[in-house]
């Protein structure tokens, strides 16, 4: 616990949950006195006092509905120097085909080494968890944690940042029973904020028992996971028929289940949808609702330059935001017809 609560390491992580967002009236009010603030932070870190403040929660709906839940300031500083200790412990044992949420990993070299396996093999089964971050499991969870990190101290730090998250999601959850449950699994606590730092790294730490099995006792040399997506490639589809029948099973022991409907084996010639992309082994093509939505979004900015209610140089920008992520894809002729309306 000394470790996590060291003022160089309380430094790094202001800087770290300040980057970006100075401007932010909980950042700004955290730095002035910054000094106090984080010397007080170290002090309840130390002794034991410190408790997760509320979350302030709001919605999303690009690509789909999901419930954001936003910590305070101070917490989100806490979350960091958490991490800053854990994340290295845990970054030597994650396999290297996970790509969410590390550093020199991201979406672009996911749907890159996606392509590579499609290159080198014949078949894809791709599978995603059902409501992900709902259905995780604390007490699975800490186990799997505790596995890793001694210090009774840093454990209590952690169980209480997760209990912090119990029933944030819950109307995001419906109940699943699962083989040898009683009445009282519908009480068990899950779920983990959607936004929190800790809930993007608890989830590469919660999934990594399913990637070594995937990896080591599967067999399965072409497998990549990018947080609850996972694709699995082999040459034979009645291997891949087998090897979902026992990620399924795995997952049940996680207390977590997959979408049947989109969890198919098929070709790689017809294209897997993976991260806003259809990726074929030779080219690449934006999901057909990205280019709706993009169209729409660019639409309605452009008419907000027009009556002046935004500059021209926050319209480009999100023009930008755009193109940046879908130069990725083989979509000039998709560009030109999108942004064709704004040329003049």
């Amino acid at each position: 616990m000394d470790q996590v609560a060291a003022w160089d390491n309380l430094l790094l992580a202001w800087r770290k949950a300040a980057l970006g967002k100075r401007c932010n009236r909980g950042a700004a009010a955290f730095e002035h006195q910054v000094a106090d603030r984080l010397l007080a932070l170290r002090a309840r870190l130390l002794n034991g006092a410190w408790r997760p403040g509320g979350y302030v929660h709001f919605e999303i709906h690009e690509p789909k509905r999901r419930r954001i839940s936003a910590a305070p300031f101070a917490d989100r500083v806490v979350h960091h120097a958490l991490c800053n200790l854990l994340e290295p412990l845990f970054e030597r044992r994650f396999i290297p085909d996970s790509f969410a949420n590390r550093v020199g990993k991201g979406t672009h070299r996911a749907v890159d080494r996606l392509q590579a396996f499609a290159k080198r093999y014949r078949c894809v089964l791709r599978l995603d968890i059902v409501k992900h971050f709902p259905s995780i499991d604390h007490a699975i969870l800490l186990d799997i944690i505790g596995r890793e990190v001694r210090d009774p101290g840093v454990m209590d730090l952690v169980a209480r940042i997760i209990a912090s998250g119990d029933g944030v999601l819950e109307q995001e959850y419906a109940i699943v029973w699962f083989p040898g449950d009683d009445l009282l699994a519908a009480c068990r606590p899950r779920g983990l904020p959607i936004g929190n730092l800790t809930s993007q790294f608890w989830s590469n730490c919660y999934l990594h028992p399913l990637d070594l099995f995937i990896k080591r006792e599967l067999g399965c040399r072409g497998y990549l996971r990018y947080v609850d997506d996972m694709a699995l490639f082999a040459d034979s589809k009645s291997e891949l028929w087998d090897w979902k029948q026992a990620v399924v099973e795995r997952l049940a022991a996680l207390r977590l289940t997959v979408h049947s409907g989109s969890a198919q084996v098929a070709p790689v010639t017809t294209g897997i949808p993976w991260l806003g992309f259809v990726v074929y082994p030779t080219h690449r093509r934006l999901k057909s609702r990205k280019a709706v939505a993009a169209t729409r979004r660019l639409s309605q900015r452009f008419d907000a330059w027009q009556r002046g209610a935004i500059s021209f140089s926050e319209f480009d920008a999100t023009v930008q935001g755009w193109i940046n992520p879908v130069r990725y894809a083989d979509s000039w002729g998709l560009r030109e017809h999108v942004l064709k309306r704004f040329v003049w």
